[in-house]
Parts: structure tokens; sequence; C-alpha cells
């Protein structure tokens, strides 16, 4: 027995056929406005689990990245501030030098002690120095000053800062100024505010015995103290090349994965344009075609 084909089995074919037209043509629409192929994960589930996962791989580098440049920004305000403390330390070394050449009365001295006396302050100054509204010097208490006005005990702590720029991988940005500067006149520790108050107190005395000491014995704790402080600029300049190689590192990886996140899921516009331009004319070919085809008159509806 065979089967006979009526006008409404001829329409609703021809409805199902431009409706499936339609849907591609608007899938690839979606594709080109979206520049993306997978628009839900069952599209590619594989592909949609890749993603993620790249995009979780972008993420962590982010803020690893920004950890880098935070902490490159902070040993940059460290080293700016250590670089004025060693201009200061040599300027105090030539005010020693000047104190000692032996043509000096008392007034002369008092002139050159009250220079000490205002650069040990510029000194203290820097220490305080500050980054992002914290005391870069102070260890963990970053909103302790590290030195006060009133005297010059460390405020601070050694406890170690540091910022993740990887994976297992961190960077110490602290440095301890105490091992510099010390804790004062009263600790008796020659470290350099206990030898720059040590310096101006025998400028002031005035003695031979005084103004020798400052040539001798107080020189030479203020070269050492000079010494320690390259080595903690040093550290610092290591510092920041590590944060900036990192920083390098953390770049490249995010180019890497930016091209495997843009290759798994980026759509190829001139294919993707080319075969819209296509769909678009099947489907109005095939509109104008139907409209030949499905001629219903309300008895052929009805029937």
């Amino acid at each position: 027995m065979s089967e006979r084909i009526t006008p409404a089995m001829i329409t609703s074919a021809t409805l199902g056929d431009l409706s499936t037209s339609l849907a591609a043509l608007q899938r690839t629409s979606e594709e080109l406005s979206s520049g993306r192929t997978i628009l839900e994960p069952s599209d590619n589930p594989y592909g949609a689990s890749h993603v993620i996962n790249l995009q979780s791989q972008l993420d962590g580098l982010s803020s690893y990245e920004s950890a880098a440049q935070d902490g490159i920004a902070r040993e940059n305000t460290a080293s700016s501030a250590m670089s004025n403390m060693n201009t200061v330390v040599q300027r105090v070394r030539e005010l020693v030098l000047q104190a000692a050449n032996g043509t000096n009365n008392q007034s002369d001295l008092n002139t050159i002690a009250l220079q000490v006396e205002q650069l040990t302050e510029s000194v203290k100054q820097d220490a305080n120095s500050q980054y992002a509204g914290e005391y870069i010097f102070s260890g963990t208490t970053t909103k302790t000053a590290p030195y006060g006005a009133e005297n010059d005990e460390y405020q601070g702590n050694a406890e170690t800062i540091a910022r993740a720029v990887g994976p297992e991988a961190t960077v110490k940005i602290s440095t301890n100024i105490s091992t510099l500067l010390g804790n004062g006149e009263e600790a008796k520790d020659g470290k350099l505010l206990d030898t720059l108050r040590t310096i101006a107190k025998n400028l002031r005395a005035g003695t031979p015995e005084a103004v020798l000491e400052v040539s001798t014995t107080n020189l030479k704790s203020l070269d050492a103290n000079l010494e320690t402080l390259t080595q903690l600029q040093a550290g610092v300049g290591s510092t920041i090349n590590q944060l900036q190689a990192a920083l390098s590192r953390n770049e490249a990886l995010q180019s890497s994965i930016t091209q495997a996140l843009s290759n798994t899921e980026d759509t190829n516009v001139a294919a993707t344009s080319i075969a819209y331009a296509n769909e678009q004319a099947a489907y109005s070919a095939a509109l104008r075609a139907g409209a030949t085809i499905v001629q219903e008159s309300l008895l052929n509806f009805l029937q």
C-alpha cells in the first residue's frame, strides 16, 4: 500500500528545512558576534573544560604579576631611601674629616656637630619611608614607624615580608634596617645612629681626646656602617632583579596560555564570515523556493 504525499507533509518538511537553515545561520551569527566557537559547554565538553583550566591559570598568573609589580615598587622605594642614607653618611664623613684637620675652634666644631645632628634626623626620616601607606622598614609591623621622634630605639621587628611571584615561588621584599641603624647611643651598639650621635657629642665636647676619637674610632665605625649600608643596597638590588625576572617569566607564560586559549575557543573570523554569507544566501534562496512550493489555500489548511 503506497503512502500519499499530501500538501501538509510538503509544508511540514519545507518548514522543517527552513527552521534548520535558520538555526545554523543564527549559530554562525552568534559565533561571529561573540568571537568564540564554544558558546555552551555542550558544544565541546573537552574544549570547554580546557578553556576553564587555561582561564584559571591566567587568573593565577595575573595575581602573581600584580604581586611582583607591587614588590618592585616597594623595593624601589627602599632603594631610594637607602640611596639618600648613603649620601647623608658620605656627607657626615666629609664633615668628620673637616673636623679633624686641627684648624677648627669650638664654634666651628659646634657648627659641624649641628650639621651632623640634622643629618642624623634625615637618616631617621628615610628609615621611616612608606609605600602605599605602610612603613617599609618595620618588618611586619607596617603601621608602626621604625624610629620615633623622641628616641632612636627601633620599633619594628625582624620578621620578613614576601611576595608570591609564581607557583611555589616567593621573594623576600623586607629589609631589616635595624642591622644598620641599630638602637641609638644608649644601646652603644656601634651602629649608625649610635655612631652619628657619638660624633656630634664628641664634637660638642671639643677636647683634644674627643676630637681624636672622632677622627679615629668614630670614623672607623662610620666606614663600617657605610659598608653595611652598601650590602643592604646590594641586597635590595638583587631582590628587584629577582622580581623583574619573575615578572618576565609570568608575562611569557601569560602570552603562551593566551595563545592556547585563543586556539581553543576563538572563532576563525574569515572562515566563519564566509560560512555566514553562504548560509544567509542559502536561507534566502530557501525562503524564495519555499514560498513557491507552499501555497496553501484555506481549504488545504483545513485538510
